[in-house]
Order: C-alpha cells, then structure tokens, then sequence
C-alpha cells in the first residue's frame, strides 16, 4: 500500500522555541499532567469530512484542494483511497480518533438497500485498518440535509416519507457507529428548522422531532448501544431558524419532551459565535446543567456573519474553553474534534496537517494555562468573595428561603448604605493574560 503523504514525517513534539512547521510546540501527547498523559486529556479527533472531502469551492468559486485520492474516479476505489489516507494522516500527527458522517465516508446507490451495502463495504475497511492501528472512532452520525430530499428537513420534514427515510438512514448509521466502537453518536440537525413561519406547523414539527429522538434512544437500547448521545447547537445556517439554536434552547427542548436523560451536548466554538454567544458560554451552560459532552473545535471569522470553520488559533478562547472542560472533570466519552477545514487558498495537502498542528497547539497551550487557573484556584476565590454577602446574615436567609417579600423589605427599608463589591473585569482579564505567559515562559 503506497503512502499517500510520502513527503511528510510523523509529527513530533520539539517545544516552544521550534521553528518547525512540522513540529508541536506545545503538544507533548505523553506529558503526563494530573496523572494523565495530555493526549488523554485533548482526545483529539480528525473531521472525516473537512479534512477528506472538502476540496476548496465555495459559491463564488472552483475546487482549488490538490488531494491524492482524486486520482481514483471510480466512487467506491475514492472511498476505499480515503479510508486508507485517514489512518495514514492520523498516525503521522498522532491523532488516535476521527468523527464522520454515514455519507461522508460512502457513496449512495440507487436506494436505502443499495446506499447500505455500499456503506458496509467501507465499513468493513475501517475494521480492517482497526486491527493494525490506534485509531479508534469518537462519534459518528447521519448526513441529513446534503440530499435534496432534506430540503424540509429530516424528523421536522413536512413529509412522512422523508421522515422514515431520515429514521431508517439514523438506523443504519447508529448499527455501524456500534460495530466501530464509537464512543458517541451526534444529531446536528443541519435543516431541522424553518424559513419562514408562514408555511410552518411549528408544534408539530417539534412533536415529530422528539418523536425520532425518542425512537433513536430506543433503537440504541435495543442493540445494545451504550455510546453518548449527543446534540450539537446551531443557531443558523443552513436554515434561518434551526430547533437546536443554542444549549439554553436545546435543553428547554429535551426538558419539555422528556428526553434530557439521554443526551448531553457536542459544542461547536463557530456556533456559538453564530448564536450571538461567546465559546465559553455555551460551555459554561452546559458544564453548569451537568451536560458537557464532546467539543467541536474551531473558531469563526467575527467579521463575517456564517460558518467559517477555522482551525482554532486563539490561546485565549482556547483556555477558556479548557477551563469549562477541566472544571467539568474532563472528557469521558467525548473529545476535541477539529470540525475545521483550510483556507481556499491553502490547497497544498501539507497545509492539511499545518492546520491540524496549529490546532493541537493552541488546545495544548490553552489547556496547560487552565490547568494552572484551576489548581491555584484564583477564580473561584474571587467569584466565591464576590457573592460572600450571600454566605451570611440575610443573604444566607435568602438562599436557604427563610425570608419573603415582607422580611427583606423590613430588613432594607431604612437602610442607608448599601455596599456593592467592583467587579474589577479588567483586573481578571490581566490575570489571564498573566497565566498565559507565566505558563509559556515556564514551559521546558
């Protein structure tokens, strides 16, 4: 089996003042922190679609990405081609799970028949590059809205046909996301939403979505399936209002149709953004509501109003992000999946794995300066005094419902001062700035 990135080494850690485009600065995978070796705490995880079959068009443009698998024609030899260069790309960075879409790894046939039995072909050569490699599968989930059929949508579609189809093809792809052994399984429900409420029955098509939720938590018991099922926020995009807006919306939503059991959250750094809420936010929303899963990590452009899907390159936002997860207790079965493709014009397959470094990086640097927050607890010391006045007298009263309307307006109604503590925000945010140079200038 010829390699198909010949030209590139197996990507090493060679620290902080390497020059190295090939090379970690930050990344250290067997760095053991807290008793865990780094690459335990990131899970890093390969996006089978980004980084295989995103060849650099875009509305005003042509493909621009020089791929070595395009030199196969036939579907099925091009989906075999990627399997292979999959394993190949995640061995040589080091990367030991990758995420993908039922569509993104197989072509379709004629019918849902046809389409599966293609599917476990390509499966069959995943298990096979399984037994000689590390690689392992994080999440894997069903492709929804590329085919016109999900024009309406899939679970929220206005035809009861699309609706089966979109069950039987979820069907299908939680069968082979077990036979994989994947930790997880996500519904991004890419088109389930509305355009315009003019032709939409929306408690209906919010019925019909808890309903194939509810069918996918009882097909998963009934095979057997013990990976975590996971919902990933979007606000926008492709339609003009999707269901699962943000972690707050979504959450609401399993809440009301009884299904919040079952699921926890995948939080996309770029969906976030597009929601009007900073990464941190929805990660603080989920970890606080006990339901911080997996992360898609990426970050967006804030001068432009869509998806952009970058490679994560901002230490600040990174440490944040980190912060949430350590705070939440770490990954179980979800990870740091880099849900980020190259720029257009970054079509040399090397830049590939430059993307996939700089990303790696800059978790790694930001995870070590939360690390750092979270031990010397310099945060929660502050947030803890900050709300102090709650932890005595008639703040205590009120936490632990002693007091009502009458009482708390007997206690302030001839009250002259009234003492409200600074909430020194610049103060913190320099402290920030200081943890993530304190915790560069002591790396080795």
């Amino acid at each position: 089996m010829s390699e198909f990135f010949p030209n590139i080494p197996k990507i090493e850690y060679e620290g902080k003042l390497s020059t190295n485009p090939f090379a970690f600065k930050f990344y250290n995978p067997n760095e053991v922190i807290d008793g865990k070796p780094l690459k335990d705490h990131l899970k890093f995880s390969v996006a089978f679609w980004h980084t295989f079959l995103n060849e650099g068009r875009d509305p005003f443009g042509d493909p621009t990405a020089e791929r070595p698998w395009n030199k196969y024609t036939d579907p099925m030899d091009k989906a075999i081609a990627r399997v292979d260069a999959l394993f190949e790309f995640c061995e040589k960075l080091g990367i030991e799970y990758f995420c993908f879409h039922d569509r993104d790894i197989a072509p379709e046939g004629k019918t849902l028949r046809e389409t599966n039995k293609i599917l476990d072909r390509v499966v069959e050569k995943i298990k096979e590059r399984m037994k000689t490699s590390n690689v392992k599968l994080l999440w894997g989930t069903a492709n929804l809205f590329s085919h016109p059929r999900y024009m309406h949508g899939a679970a929220t579609s206005c035809s009861a046909d699309v609706f089966a189809y979109a069950a039987a093809q979820v069907k299908k792809a939680l069968e082979i996301t077990k036979e994989l052994n994947g930790e997880g399984y996500v519904f991004w429900g890419g088109r389930e939403g509305y355009e315009t409420l003019l032709n939409t029955d929306l408690k209906f098509e919010l019925d019909n979505l808890a309903r194939f939720l509810r069918m996918a938590v009882e097909y998963a018991k009934k095979i057997g399936f013990n990976g975590q099922f996971l919902i990933e926020p979007k606000p926008k995009e492709p339609t003009k209002h999707q269901y699962d807006f943000d972690v707050a919306t979504a959450y609401a939503f399993l809440k009301t149709y009884g299904l919040d059991d079952y699921f926890k959250f995948n939080i996309e750094a770029n969906h976030a953004t597009l929601a009007g809420h900073t990464f941190q936010h929805e990660l603080r929303m989920a970890r606080i509501l006990g339901k911080l899963g997996s992360i898609d990590a990426n970050q967006g452009d804030l001068l432009l109003g869509w998806d952009t899907d970058q490679f994560p390159s901002n230490v600040y936002e990174t440490t944040l992000a980190m912060y949430e997860v350590i705070k939440a207790g770490g990954f179980t079965k979800g990870g740091l999946n880099f849900d980020a493709k190259v720029r257009r014009g970054s079509y040399k397959v090397e830049d590939l794995f430059i993307g996939h470094i700089v990303g790696m990086d800059t978790f790694a640097l930001g995870f070590k300066v939360a690390y750092n927050l979270v031990k010397d607890g310099v945060l929660d010391k502050f947030i803890e005094e900050r709300y102090s006045s709650f932890k005595e007298g008639v703040g205590r009263e009120i936490v632990e419902g002693k007091v009502d309307f009458e009482k708390l307006e007997a206690y302030i109604l001839d009250k002259e001062k009234i003492e409200v503590p600074s909430g020194k925000q610049e103060y913190l945010e320099s402290l920030l700035n200081s943890y993530i140079v304190k915790t560069i200038v002591e790396l080795k």
